[in-house]
């Protein structure tokens, strides 16, 4: 258990110190991440590019093995059973938001798809019409009015904003695998925590691996791409007094171009 705690602890302490120093720079009060100034961009830049390294040489090569050595039958049964895995972050995360019946149809899922859909590797319960609701703890922020704040890149973690880094943190120590090794033995749980942390981020990028060379293969300057399409998938969370936020505004076509994909693609 002391593992599991020292690694969440540096995680939580490496996310937020970051957040910290980024929020340092911004006095963005709207609640809609702002223009980066030229400190927070410099910093933004150099993470993309470290994280974009670690990447290419680690991370993608292994998704693209993972896909050459599985069928799409296989990774849907595993995707299933990750998504599934994550069904009580959504039910309690439904719940703070005063969703009930969302809250109710998660745990429905989870019981069905963990029984009848062979620990949630077929989606029995979509079936029957009961079908997926995610919500995390960067929603319920989100629902309750909570600013978002500028946008920064974590070390290893990528895009993000501090209201999303907290909600990160929350959901990790919420996570049924989390919860469910706390008192294992340190052996154990290391088993199950690194293991379940490596099958979900190898998925997870086999996932996006043709939606990311797409973007790369048409953006003059990929980290400028990036920033402006995890800012527009934010703009949709509103708060519980029916105030949406009001949308970003970030164009595609570039004003002026960037040399930092070139820099990434000479690396």
């Amino acid at each position: 258990m002391c593992g599991k705690f020292r690694l969440l602890a540096a995680c939580s302490l490496m996310a937020l110190v970051t957040v910290s120093c980024a929020t340092q720079n911004d006095k963005n009060t709207s609640g809609i991440p702002q223009e980066e100034n030229e400190t927070l961009e410099s910093y933004n830049r150099g993470m993309f590019k470290f994280n974009y390294q670690i990447d290419k040489y680690v991370l993608k090569p292994v998704a693209k093995g993972y896909r050459a050595v599985t069928t799409p039958y296989v990774r849907e049964r595993v995707n299933n059973a990750l998504a599934n895995i994550k069904e009580p972050i959504s039910a309690f995360n439904h719940l703070l938001q005063g969703e009930f019946k969302e809250s109710g149809i998660n745990l429905s899922r989870l019981a069905i798809n963990s029984t009848l859909g062979l620990a949630g590797m077929y989606d029995v319960a979509g079936g029957w019409g009961l079908q997926q609701s995610k919500a995390g703890f960067d929603d319920t922020l989100a629902k309750w009015c909570v600013k978002d704040g500028p946008f920064i890149v974590l070390p290893l973690f990528g895009p993000a904003t501090p209201r999303s880094t907290v909600g990160m943190i929350v959901d990790a120590v919420t996570n049924p695998i989390y919860l469910a090794t706390l008192d294992a033995p340190s052996s154990t749980e290391d088993k199950v925590s690194y293991g379940y942390t490596a099958i979900s981020v190898i998925a997870f990028r086999e996932s996006t691996l043709d939606l990311l060379d797409d973007l790369e293969r048409n953006s003059v300057d990929f980290y400028t791409t990036m920033r402006s399409a995890f800012l527009q998938n934010r703009q949709n969370k509103g708060c519980l007094n029916g105030n949406e936020n009001a949308s970003y505004d970030f164009d595609f076509g570039y004003e002026e171009e960037d040399q930092i994909f070139d820099e990434m693609e000479a690396d």
